[in-house]
C-alpha cells in the first residue's frame, strides 16, 4: 500500500502594519546581542570587545547591573596618559553612571538624548538597572527610514 502525500499547506505571511517614527521606541530597535565586560576585564581584551560591536562596550556587575560604559574616548585617554591597556581593568578605564535610557523611551526622546549628549550609543536598562542592550544612533536612522504606513483617502 502507498501512502498518499499531503499536499504542502500554504502559509499566509502575516502583514506587518507600518508604525510611524514618532510611535517607535527604543524597545522595537535595542540590540539585546550585546556583549557586555565584568569591572575586572583587563583593558586590552575591552578594546577587542569594542571592535566587535558599537562605539562603547557595557561595564556590569555579577547581576548584570550597569555600572558603567568603556567608550573609545576612555581608550584613547588611557593612551594618551601612558597607560597599558593590559595593566587596566573596565573599572579602571570605565565612566561610571553613564546615560542610559529604558525600553519605553520613545525615538524622539532617544534622538535628543543622543544629539544633547553626543552619544554613539546608549545602554539600555530595565527599571531596576538590568543591563538589556544597546541603541546606536545607526538603529535610530535604520528605524527612520522605515516606510510609513500609507493613509487611506
Amino acid at each position: 500500500m502507498v501512502a498518499k502525500r499531503k499536499a504542502p499547506v500554504r502559509r499566509v505571511a502575516a502583514r506587518r502594519t507600518p508604525v510611524l517614527f514618532v510611535d517607535l521606541t527604543v524597545q522595537d530597535i535595542v540590540n539585546k546581542r550585546v556583549q557586555a565586560a565584568r569591572p575586572d576585564l583587563k583593558g586590552d581584551k575591552v578594546a577587542s570587545l569594542l571592535l566587535k560591536g558599537s562605539g562603547a562596550v557595557p561595564v556590569v556587575d555579577k547581576s548584570k547591573h550597569l555600572v558603567g560604559v568603556v567608550s573609545e574616548h576612555d581608550l584613547l585617554l588611557a593612551l594618551d596618559e601612558g597607560q597599558a591597556w593590559s595593566a587596566r581593568t573596565a573599572k579602571d578605564l570605565m565612566s561610571a553612571n553613564p546615560y542610559s535610557v529604558r525600553p519605553e523611551t520613545s525615538l524622539p526622546t532617544l534622538v535628543h538624548v543622543l544629539t544633547e549628549s553626543d552619544l554613539l550609543s546608549v545602554p539600555v536598562v530595565n527599571e531596576g538597572n538590568r543591563f538589556l542592550g544597546v541603541v546606536t544612533r545607526r538603529d535610530v536612522v535604520r528605524a527612520a527610514l522605515r516606510p510609513a504606513p500609507k493613509r487611506r483617502s
